[in-house]
């Protein structure tokens, strides 16, 4: 399945952690070139920052759906390196993070729902709050191109759990259907993870095939009650510095 970019000032890359299964996504406007990083891995920072240089963009923000527990977010680290020589003076840095207002983390810009971030004239992401797995999930929604980024809100087949941090099996599945299933058909959903190898579905998909969503909303919470799942092994390290932007005793290089 391939992405039909509407835009095409729009730069997109799909970038993949084996260890997390976490997806990073990379936007761009290829003639500003002002760039945002969506859900960075503190592990694969060079990666993400070689491959920006190499395309000759200018990354503006560093942003994650959510306060993720399975990996430690690579915004602060991103930060230190591109923002090292940013005067005390300055008052905006060259790079800034964004989390939502409702995750409790620190970061650089707190959206809310219907803010909208920005990159040149072809990055235009629209802010939907989707609280449930956390609650301070948020989906980033491309109108032009049909690009929705679901956090773990919604994956492809699946979506993310509700057994902690604040997690809300009730409030999950209203998000997911009043927020991202009243999304066009056509429009591609893009999670934060994936664990069988699959790397885009759309919203029509998941209505018809998500073994989950596609129940009732009692069904869906008996279902997300009886998971029985070991909880994330990064949990207890992962979480303390997602909520300092990442930058919890991690080194600078």
């Amino acid at each position: 399945m391939s992405l039909n970019l509407l835009n095409k000032r729009i730069l997109f890359r799909q970038l993949f952690d084996r260890i997390s299964c976490t997806y990073t996504y990379l936007l761009a406007d290829n003639v500003s070139k002002e760039a945002l990083l969506i859900d960075p891995v503190l592990e694969l920072v060079d990666r993400d920052l070689n491959l920006i240089d190499e395309l000759g963009l200018k990354l503006k923000y560093v942003a994650n759906t959510h306060c993720h527990a399975d990996h430690i977010t690579g915004s602060g680290l991103i930060k230190k390196r591109l923002n090292i020589n940013t005067t005390t003076t300055t008052t905006t840095p060259t790079v800034q993070s964004i989390i939502s207002i409702q995750s409790g983390a620190k970061a650089d810009i707190k959206i809310n729902e219907n803010d909208w971030i920005k990159c040149g004239d072809a990055v235009n992401l629209k802010v939907l709050a989707t609280p449930g797995h956390t609650d301070g999930c948020v989906t980033y929604v491309d109108y032009e191109n049909g690009l929705v980024f679901t956090g773990d809100a919604l994956l492809i087949r699946g979506c993310g759990r509700t057994d902690f941090q604040q997690g809300n099996s009730g409030l999950l599945y209203d998000s997911v259907h009043n927020k991202i299933f009243t999304l066009p058909d056509n429009f591609h959903i893009l999670p934060a993870h994936d664990y069988k190898g699959q790397w885009l579905s759309t919203v029509l998909e998941e209505k018809k095939f998500n073994p989950r969503l596609t129940k009732s909303k009692q069904e869906f919470i008996d279902i997300m009650d009886n998971l029985n799942l070991d909880l994330p092994k990064m949990i207890d390290i992962a979480v303390p510095n997602n909520l300092v932007c990442g930058l919890h005793d991690i080194p600078t290089k």
